[in-house]
C-alpha cells in the first residue's frame, strides 16, 4: 500500500511541512508543537478547497435526483413484480436515460469522499511512519519528501491535550491518549451523522421523504451505518487522522449549511425558510413578493387561467397612490394558491412542487445549453 500511496504521501508531507513554516512566520513557535497541529487543520482546508467543484456537482446532483422521485417512482411502478432479464435490462435502460435528461447520476452525491479517502490513507500511513523516519529505519527512504528525519521527529512529539499525534486508541496504553481518541471519535461520529442528516432531512421535498422511496430508504440507511462504520475503525486512527477528519466534517457542515440556506432544493422545508427571508427583504423595500412576481409570470406565459392578460407587479409605494395592474396581484396569488389545493386531475392545476421541478428543469437545460456553448467556442479557438 505504501509503494501505491507514495505519491500523496509526499504530496501531504509537503503541504504539511509548508503550512508549518508559514506558520511559524507568523510568530508560532517551531519545533513540536501547535504549529504542526495546525499544519493538519490547514491541510483538510487545503483539500476541501480543491474539491470544492466535486461538493457543487454533490448538491446539483443531490438536487436532480430529489426532483426525479416522482419519475423514478413511476419507472419501478412500471416494471413492479417483472423479474425476467428482459424486463430488468429496459428498467435499467429506462432508469440510465432518466438520469442522462436530467444529468444526474447516484454516485456524484459520493464523490467529495470518495476523493478524499485516498488523502485520507496517505495521512494515516504518513503518521505511522514518523518513527521509523525520525529514526532513520524508513525502508527505502530517508525521508517522505520534505519532512526529514528532524521534522519527523518532531510531529511525533506534538500533541493535543496530552495525547501525541501519531499515537491511537488501540495502540497506546496512556489512559489520557485514550480518553482524547474517545471524544475525538465521537465528535467525529455525531458530526458526520449531523452533514449527512442536513441533506436528507432540510433539503428534500416533502413527497421524497416517503418510505416508499428508495432514495430516502437507502439515505436513512447510510446515515446510521456510516457514524457506526467511523466509531468502530477509529479506535485504529492516530490522533492526527482523528483531527484530520473533525476538522473536514466541521467545514462540510458549514458549507452544507450556507448552501441550504442560501440554495435551498425546491420544495423542501429550507426553500420555505429562504423565500420567507426573502419576501421579509422585499416588504421591507416595497417590492412584491416571490410568489407574485411568478404568479405574473406564469400569467404571461398562459400557465395562469387569468384570461391570458398580462400582469406586471406593482410596487407598495405605487399602490398606495392608486396605481393598480389590470388585474389585482392578490387575486392571482390567492388563485394560485386555490389552485395548489385541488387535486392535481384539475384542469391546468399544478402543484408547488411541479412549478419547483418545471423552474429547475429549465434552469439545468439553460447551464446546458450554456456549457455545451462553452465547448463549441473552445473547440473552433483551438481550430
Amino acid at each position: 500500500m505504501d509503494s501505491l500511496l507514495w505519491p500523496l504521501k509526499v504530496a501531504v508531507a509537503y503541504i504539511m511541512v509548508y503550512i508549518h513554516k508559514a506558520l511559524v512566520l507568523v510568530g508560532l513557535p517551531d519545533g513540536a508543537g501547535i504549529a504542526w497541529v495546525l499544519s493538519i487543520v490547514g491541510l483538510t482546508v487545503v483539500v476541501r478547497i480543491l474539491i470544492m467543484p466535486l461538493f457543487v456537482k454533490q448538491i446539483r446532483a443531490s438536487r436532480s435526483m430529489q426532483l426525479i422521485q416522482p419519475e423514478l417512482q413511476a419507472l419501478q411502478a412500471k416494471y413492479k413484480g417483472k423479474k425476467d432479464p428482459v424486463s430488468r435490462q429496459r428498467q435499467q435502460e429506462e432508469m440510465m436515460a432518466l438520469y442522462r435528461k436530467h444529468g444526474t447520476n447516484p454516485m456524484s452525491s459520493c464523490l467529495p469522499m470518495l476523493v478524499q479517502m485516498p488523502v485520507f490513507f496517505a495521512l494515516f500511513r504518513v503518521l505511522a511512519s514518523l518513527e521509523a523516519v525520525a529514526n532513520g529505519t524508513y525502508e527505502g527512504h530517508a525521508a517522505i519528501g520534505p519532512l526529514t528525519a528532524e521534522l519527523a521527529g518532531q510531529v511525533q512529539a506534538s500533541s493535543v491535550f496530552g495525547a501525541k499525534l501519531s499515537e491511537s486508541f488501540m495502540g497506546s496504553t496512556d489512559g489520557v491518549v485514550k480518553l482524547v481518541a474517545i471524544v475525538l471519535i465521537v465528535v467525529m461520529s455525531v458530526t458526520q451523522w449531523y452533514t449527512m442528516a442536513q441533506l436528507s432531512m432540510k433539503n428534500m421535498p416533502e413527497s421524497a421523504k416517503s418510505s416508499d422511496n428508495p432514495m430516502m430508504r437507502s439515505q436513512k440507511m447510510m446515515m446510521y451505518i456510516m457514524p457506526v462504520i467511523f466509531a468502530v475503525t477509529g479506535v485504529q486512527f492516530q490522533i492526527g487522522v482523528l483531527i484530520y477528519w473533525v476538522t473536514s466534517n466541521f467545514w462540510t457542515m458549514g458549507q452544507q449549511f450556507f448552501t441550504i440556506r442560501n440554495m435551498p432544493a425546491p420544495g423542501s422545508e429550507a426553500e420555505k425558510k429562504y423565500r420567507a427571508r426573502v419576501n421579509a427583504k422585499r416588504a421591507r423595500k416595497g417590492q412584491p413578493s416571490l410568489e407574485e412576481e411568478e404568479a405574473a409570470a406564469r400569467a404571461q406565459s398562459g400557465d395562469a387561467q387569468g384570461g391570458g392578460q398580462r400582469v406586471q407587479p406593482v410596487r407598495k409605494d405605487r399602490q398606495k397612490k392608486g396605481v393598480q395592474s389590470p388585474i389585482s396581484l392578490e387575486k392571482v396569488a390567492d388563485s394560485q394558491q386555490t389552485k395548489a389545493k385541488e387535486p392535481r386531475s384539475a384542469p391546468g392545476g399544478l402543484t408547488p412542487e411541479e412549478i419547483a421541478r418545471r423552474r429547475y428543469e429549465r434552469r439545468a437545460q439553460a447551464r446546458r445549453r450554456s456549457a455545451a456553448k462553452r465547448k463549441s467556442q473552445k473547440k473552433s479557438k483551438r481550430g
